[in-house]
């Protein structure tokens, strides 16, 4: 039987709801070996990219996050990790055309106010990556 995927990439942040994504990703990759990828995008600070300087600068920001996707990636050995920078759901869409993706995994999280403010990675995948995406919504609280 034929690999269900020969690459699948999982979205992530430090959120507890990508935690949730890289472990649904690990089953799927599971079944088949695929090329198993975990991208993070360094997104500028917004007052940075409109013209105010109380941010650091982005390229202050990348140590850090490339360091944090480091541990991360330690703990998935099957995994290779790409850093990414600037608009999140923009690039992990150009990435995922550029490197031939055929499913990209996600979390939904932000509350409505973010995703007011933000906009929704989520949806921005949905409607514009290369490829399906799987998108893991929030467990619904008992009750």
């Amino acid at each position: 039987m034929d690999a269900p995927y020969r690459h699948i990439a999982c979205c992530i942040d430090a959120s507890e709801a990508s935690r949730r994504a890289l472990a649904e990703g690990r089953k799927l990759r599971a079944l088949g070996q695929a090329r198993f990828s975990l991208v993070h995008v360094v997104q500028y600070p917004v007052p940075y990219s409109i013209g105010f300087t109380p941010q650091p600068a982005p390229a202050e920001l990348l140590p850090g996050a490339e360091a944090w996707l480091s541990s991360v990636g330690d703990e998935v050995p099957e995994a290779e990790t790409v850093l990414l920078q600037g608009y999140p759901p923009a690039e992990a869409c150009e990435w995922a055309a550029r490197q031939a993706v055929d499913l990209l995994i996600c979390a939904a999280h932000r509350n409505l106010p973010q995703r007011l403010a933000l906009g929704s990675f989520a949806h921005y995948l949905v409607n514009h990556a290369p490829c399906p995406v799987l998108v893991l919504r929030p467990p619904v609280p008992p009750g």
